[in-house]
């Protein structure tokens, strides 16, 4: 499958803006699933939570969900996309799943970065994994990066790849994605956005890693663009190692606990 990152720079309470900026990204491109950045509809660098909330769109009345659940029909494809999504009178910056049949699922932010703590709720709804017909899909959001246990957790639930839209100002993220692409055997594919909002500039540079640690495809620091690679999800299927050495059976939990019991039904 081809998997396609959108790195672009989202307008700060503009959604016509950013759709007509992905729209130019996507053009006549071709691709099975492709990750925008996190909170892509709204902008990032908010005044305060009032202006969140007048920026802010609930899944089931969205300008921004509607041109993307179009596109996926259009083009029988996948989308991820981070979405400052407002649920009665509560913000959360969210991550949404679609296909060419709808919204397949939601996933919220569980760690809040800087001055989201004063705007977004922080996520309830854990760390789901999506089945789709094109593997098993699991996301994250922006500084969730900094916990190895949330890509553990997806990763033992079966996540063939971990959608990971972001606004990445701290540079040291898209150094990681690597390894813990290796350490847990699955593809990452993390979407940053660029450009400055007021006293935060993005780093850009949106990664694809593979099962073995290997960087497909990197973007630039400041550039609006689209960066494909093919990958193939079955190879998340395997955790080995070497002939005697596989990443989750040989976990010493009897040392250092076992997520498994933690994960959801």
């Amino acid at each position: 499958m081809k998997i396609s990152l959108i790195q672009f720079e989202p307008q700060l309470g503009n959604i016509q803006a950013n759709i007509d900026a992905i729209a130019h990204l996507l053009d006549e491109s071709e691709s099975h699933l492709y990750v925008l950045p996190e909170l892509a509809n709204s902008g990032y660098n908010f005044d305060s939570k009032e202006q969140a909330f007048n920026y802010s769109e609930s899944v089931d009345n969205s300008i921004f969900l509607d041109y993307l659940k179009a596109e996926a029909i259009n083009r029988n494809t996948f989308f991820v996309t981070g979405f400052c999504e407002r649920d009665d009178d509560k913000l959360y910056n969210s991550s949404v799943l679609i296909g060419p049949n709808g919204i397949i699922g939601i996933y919220r932010k569980l760690h809040l970065f800087l001055n989201e703590k004063d705007i977004f709720e922080p996520g309830d709804k854990g760390l789901p994994v999506f089945d789709t017909p094109l593997g098993k899909i699991g996301m994250l959001i922006c500084f969730d990066w900094m916990f190895p246990e949330a890509w553990r957790h997806l990763a033992l639930k079966g996540a063939q790849i971990i959608a990971h839209p972001s606004n990445l100002v701290l540079p040291y993220c898209q150094k990681v994605m690597p390894s813990y692409s290796l350490i847990n055997r699955c593809f990452i594919a993390t979407c940053n956005r660029i450009g400055t909002e007021k006293n935060l500039t993005f780093t850009g540079q949106s990664v694809i890693a593979d099962i073995n640690g290997d960087v497909l495809v990197e973007g630039t620091m400041d550039k609006s663009q689209l960066i494909s690679a093919d990958i193939d999800l079955s190879l998340a299927l395997n955790k080995s190692i070497t002939n005697r050495n596989n990443a989750f059976e040989d976990r010493r939990t009897d040392v250092y606990g076992n997520l498994n019991s933690m994960l959801d039904d």
